[in-house]
């Protein structure tokens, strides 16, 4: 089953209804396979549906985020979205600040930050690091 075909389900699963304008959504973010904006997925929606509103991309990505079909970061004060990673296990992420592209990394120095948390109960975390690819450096 592709991601965008996961995804449909998981929104037919919790109430929602199918709508080709979710599919395409969806497909944007299959196709690009990083983090976009909702800008981002506006223009690539812009062809097929050249008068949906940036409200309704935002409405549809935050259903989206809510149902954990895409996971999302902030970069420079934007709000980013990407399809939630299927990598199985404990692992973080590098992103680029230029083209959006992740790469996983396997370690994690959460046992570090713990020592210095001595008494606080640490409930969830996340960690990522930011800068340019091979590609875009």
């Amino acid at each position: 089953m592709t991601a965008v075909e996961q995804a449909i389900k998981t929104l037919k699963e919790h109430g929602y209804k199918y709508t080709d304008k979710r599919e395409n959504m969806l497909s944007v973010f299959a196709a690009e396979n990083r983090y976009l904006t909702a800008k981002e997925v506006q223009l690539g929606l812009k062809e097929r549906y050249p008068s949906i509103s940036y409200d309704t991309i935002y409405r549809n990505i935050y259903t989206f985020v809510e149902l954990e079909v895409l996971e999302e970061t902030e970069l420079n004060g934007e709000k980013m979205f990407r399809f939630g990673c299927k990598h199985t296990g404990h692992h973080h992420h590098f992103i680029c600040t230029n083209c959006g592209k992740t790469k996983q990394i396997e370690m994690c120095p959460m046992n570090f930050f713990e020592t210095q948390l001595n008494g606080c109960q640490i409930e969830s975390h996340r960690f990522e690091i930011f800068g340019k690819c091979e590609n875009c450096s």
